[in-house]
């Protein structure tokens, strides 16, 4: 081969390389919303979300109270929503999502509520939005107030190109 043929066949490897998209693994042999691993190419700018938590949606209710925020599938609706708009002021949207932390109030007398959570997550999800994100979800004994049941935080990213 050429030189050039070899310098030519070598940039465009690199240009690639340096361009790879956001790569999703599912997990295998399921249909769980929710992505095995993300592979984040160097090129892509990472944006970190602080935790978020629910709007209030009952003014009549104690602000400290459960009521005044919803139940779980309520308050992570809300939460999600809340992600949504901050990610698209900053020009991301959902679909940049690859990593969540959820946390679920979860104590022996109220366990967490995981399939509410999944039925507010999965309208943000692994439906018309088809980029899942490797996601963590853990049952906490508290959020920062006692009406919190949900608190989320991501990670999204756009790739540079």
């Amino acid at each position: 081969m050429k030189l050039e043929t070899l310098l030519a066949i070598g940039a465009f490897l690199a240009t690639t390389a340096a361009h790879a998209d956001v790569v999703r693994t599912p997990i295998p042999n399921s249909t769980f919303p929710i992505a095995l691993a993300v592979q984040v190419p160097s090129s892509a700018t990472t944006t970190y979300v602080s935790g978020q938590v629910p709007p209030l949606v009952n003014k009549d209710a104690d602000p400290q109270s459960p009521q005044a925020y919803g139940d779980v599938k309520t308050q992570t609706i809300g939460v999600l929503n809340r992600i949504k708009d901050i990610l698209e002021g900053l020009g991301l949207g959902m679909a940049d999502v690859v990593k969540m932390q959820a946390f679920l109030v979860h104590d022996a007398r109220a366990p967490m509520d995981f399939k509410g959570f999944m039925e507010g997550y999965t309208q943000f999800f692994g439906g018309a939005q088809p980029n899942l994100p490797a996601r963590t979800t853990v049952g906490v004994a508290s959020l920062a107030n006692p009406g919190f049941l949900v608190e989320i935080e991501v990670v999204a990213v756009k790739d540079a190109r």
